[in-house]
């Protein structure tokens, strides 16, 4: 499987690595990689893969749901590296950190609204996370006076692991109501923002303190059913 540099320090921005081989799709498996492939709602990374005087463009980065392999998607048309060719590997930091920014907000907005994930996507200018309100009514000023009041604490975002027992015994962890958390070789990751303000699974790649995330905005929230309501953020900058 290939070793994930980005889950242990997602501010690596690229690294060298082999190809283990193409797939049938023309998806290239490395042996090790910086680019996050999509889930949890974070989209996949692009970048680029060097290799001789070729550059190749990566358009996104998924998992194989029957392999579990890591795929870096190219553009259609270029040359690709073949099975043990050392490669160059360097994601669109950019947009990265976009992404970890907004993930690392919505970690806020779940703590500001203390209710069951029912949905979420992130995205590099807007995110969104659903919740299961029940009789609860929502705010827009004052969840983002919340998220922001949580942002400007200078928390440290930090990560841990337990084992898939251990995260059994804990339900209470899981604030998502559809999704499962991610597992991985017999343990989750958890991901924990302050001494208090936010702990639960999760895969994603973060911030290292709630201050590099700057201040967000709650831009609209909308009904998605009886209990359910839409929670949109934005950048407010």
């Amino acid at each position: 499987m290939t070793e994930e540099l980005f889950r242990e320090d997602a501010y690596l921005k690229s690294c060298d690595a082999k190809v283990e081989k193409i797939n049938e799709l023309g998806g290239i498996i490395l042996d090790r990689t910086v680019f996050y492939p999509t889930g949890g709602g974070q989209p996949g990374d692009s970048g680029t893969i060097s290799f001789g005087n070729n550059k190749i463009i990566i358009v996104t980065t998924v998992n194989d749901r029957e392999t579990g392999e890591i795929v870096h998607v190219p553009a259609e048309g270029q040359a690709l590296p073949e099975a043990g060719d050392e490669v160059f590997a360097e994601i669109d930091w950019d947009r990265r950190y976009l992404h970890m920014r907004m993930h690392s907000g919505l970690h806020l907005l779940c703590a500001a609204v203390p209710c069951g994930v029912t949905g979420g996507q992130i995205g590099a200018e807007k995110s969104r996370l659903d919740f299961d309100i029940g009789d609860m009514t929502l705010d827009k000023e004052e969840i983002t006076k919340k998220i922001n009041d949580y942002m400007s604490g200078n928390h440290d975002v930090t990560s841990s692991w337990i084992t898939d027992d251990e995260m059994d015994a804990n339900p209470d962890l899981v604030r998502t109501m559809s999704v499962k958390p991610p597992r991985k070789g017999g343990r989750v990751r958890l991901m924990k923002v302050g001494n208090d303000v936010d702990l639960q699974p999760c895969g994603g790649t973060h911030v290292k303190n709630t201050s590099e995330i700057g201040r967000l905005r709650v831009s609209k929230i909308e009904n998605k059913g009886k209990r359910n309501r839409r929670v949109n953020i934005v950048f407010d900058e």
